[in-house]
């Protein structure tokens, strides 16, 4: 089984991109963020002739997040966090997939920081740490995966240095993703690459995919359920150099049976 992670950058901006990719990779489920496309504007048609099921959770302009599956129903089972009803930024959606509990989700940016973006970034940071802990001790196999706008350690990022006043890897952020880490969840790309220098964004600005001045913020975690089902991770970083491409690339796993 093969799950994957994709921020698109813009859904209906970028769908010859994704309709090629899927075609190439062939994912059994994907979840995709930066829609930015309302409800309505979803590409719903497309996603379908290209053999997939779909269901998202758009907003006009920004954010959004879905989950696409060509080997089964799509059984919803959460749209949003909990715990804050006033949030209406579409960035989490959560849903049962041929027996695994797949939440697609894009965390905030948080810049500039300080200001009150960071301050958002770090209290939704804190609902998912929440959520999430009910997840991993479910015993339920479970999967979170998507956009987390955190560059864990200085492996993660070309020349950390440059990075140190930015969200991106502020240490509350990098922090709270271990937090993550300490309820059981697995990152699958660092377990499977422990010392590679591997990335998923690379901006569009100073030819930052030609040099390979990346970062990694694109991340699969599993659950101590669902973790000794992995057998391979890995980044289609190809897919960047595209024309009309994300700037981010495909992220990855295939689980055992």
């Amino acid at each position: 089984m093969k799950i994957a992670t994709y921020n698109v950058n813009g859904v209906n901006g970028r769908l010859p991109v994704l309709l090629r990719w899927l075609a190439e990779a062939q994912p059994d489920v994907v979840c995709l963020q930066e829609l930015k496309a309302p409800d309505d504007k979803f590409p719903e048609q497309a996603i379908r002739e290209a053999g997939y099921q779909a269901i998202w959770h758009g907003q006009k302009s920004w954010n959004g997040v879905a989950i696409l599956s060509r080997i089964g129903a799509i059984h919803e089972t959460m749209r949003g966090l909990p715990d804050d009803p006033t949030d209406q930024q579409s960035r989490y959606i959560e849903a049962a997939v041929n027996g695994i509990l797949i939440a697609a989700l894009y965390l905030p940016n948080g810049n500039p920081k300080p200001g009150p973006k960071f301050d958002y970034k770090l209290r939704w940071f804190d609902r998912l740490i929440d959520h999430a802990e009910t997840l991993a001790t479910s015993g339920l196999p479970a999967i979170l995966a998507g956009d987390f706008n955190v560059v864990p350690t200085e492996r993660d990022v070309y020349k950390p240095e440059r990075w140190m006043d930015d969200a991106l890897f502020a240490p509350e952020a990098r922090a709270a993703y271990f937090r993550l880490l300490e309820q059981g969840w697995t990152d699958a790309l660092r377990t499977c690459h422990p010392t590679e220098t591997i990335y998923t964004f690379w901006d569009y600005f100073r030819n930052a995919y030609g040099r390979n001045a990346g970062l990694r913020l694109d991340h699969i975690l599993l659950s101590p359920a669902l973790a000794e089902r992995l057998k391979e991770a890995q980044v289609d970083a190809q897919v960047r150099g595209w024309e009309k491409t994300s700037d981010h690339a495909p992220v990855w796993v295939r689980l055992r049976n």
